[in-house]
């Protein structure tokens, strides 16, 4: 079948493919949600070089990562180049309208993941992206919590977010920004960003790396900042049986907000009555000078410096050990 894009036809193949087994949901019914929220999707991919989540066998198959642009891309999509941690460089598809968010749904995307730069300058982001993640033993309302307090962190330092479920139990706040920094010194401003949300909520935010470390509390992810590490896109399906979407938010709703209630049925309802409100990001662009001068004081006055990176990542200048507290601790004392 065809459908219609923004005024171009997009060819959708196998429509009645299911995709969630458990609601019934088909390609056809994944391609009409992102039609229902075609501006609010675009708005948040558009020009930003992007990885497709697909799943072709729907979510009980087997998924991958679609970094690189298909050979059969249609010429009416662009491309940017970005470059690797590994230094290695890809060519990435870059939505520009609605209609190349359903092209992807057609080859089984459900997820978008657009890096936080445009097409035009791939090395410095114009988005500052915040993952509250909640770790074993918390919750949606945990993150909230830590959303309020993040709110005022940021305010307390020249910036404003805009914040959206996960699509599971956490929360990502993005803060537009102007592109003038590079990708170190955005991950750099996160960190303080972060450990100063800690140090505001110590018992119920960590910034730990290390899994063993983190306890009962809401663990801000500030690799999510760094090169080729992206969050999932405002409006995006996420792999989950019940078919849910990250749903942008006012900060007003964050509190009675059930993230179980965004899903591809309910959202476009949602959508046709408030439209994007995120649709404003667009017209901000905040500087990070005082995050900047707050990781500068860290490392000064309280010893606080760079932390590890991911471990596929290569050796970081000024990074410290890239091993768990627990197996440094069993080496030092000379038992392996």
């Amino acid at each position: 079948m065809e459908l219609d894009a923004g005024g171009r036809a997009v060819r959708l193949s196998s429509p009645d493919k299911v995709y969630f087994p458990e609601k019934g949901y088909t390609k056809r019914d994944v391609a009409e949600y992102f039609l229902a929220v075609g501006p609010g999707i675009t708005r948040a991919l558009r020009d930003r070089p992007t990885t497709l989540q697909r799943f072709v066998d729907g979510v009980e198959g087997e998924f991958f990562y679609q970094k690189r642009a298909p050979k059969n891309l249609p010429e009416w999509i662009p491309t940017a180049r970005i470059a690797f941690p590994s230094g290695r460089l890809a060519d990435e598809i870059c939505p520009t309208e609605p209609a190349a968010v359903i092209w992807a749904a057609n080859l089984g995307t459900l997820t978008f993941h657009p890096w936080p730069v445009r097409g035009g300058d791939t090395d410095h982001p114009d988005e500052l992206r915040i993952d509250l993640d909640p770790q074993p033993g918390t919750d949606y309302a945990d993150a909230v919590r830590a959303a309020h307090e993040l709110r005022s962190v940021l305010d307390d330092h020249g910036l404003r977010g805009w914040p959206k479920t996960s699509g599971g139990r956490g929360i990502h706040v993005f803060v537009p920004i102007e592109a003038h920094w590079t990708f170190t010194e955005v991950r750099r401003a996160t960190i303080a960003a972060g450990r100063e949300l800690e140090r505001r909520m110590p018992d119920r935010v960590t910034t730990a790396w290390w899994k063993e470390e983190r306890g009962e509390r809401i663990f801000v992810d500030y690799n999510q900042t760094a090169r080729d590490r992206t969050i999932a896109s405002a409006y995006s399906v996420r792999p989950r049986p019940h078919a849910p979407v990250s749903a942008p938010l006012r900060w007003e709703e964050i509190d009675d907000a059930e993230p179980r209630d965004f899903d591809i049925r309910t959202m476009p309802a949602r959508y046709a009555e408030a439209g994007d409100v995120h649709a404003d990001m667009d017209e901000h662009a905040f500087r990070l000078d005082q995050l900047l001068e707050l990781a500068d004081r860290d490392e000064k006055e309280r010893g606080l410096g760079d932390m590890p990176y991911p471990p596929e990542y290569p050796k970081m200048p000024g990074e410290p050990k890239r091993v768990q507290p627990s197996r440094a601790r069993h080496d030092e004392d000379g038992d392996v």
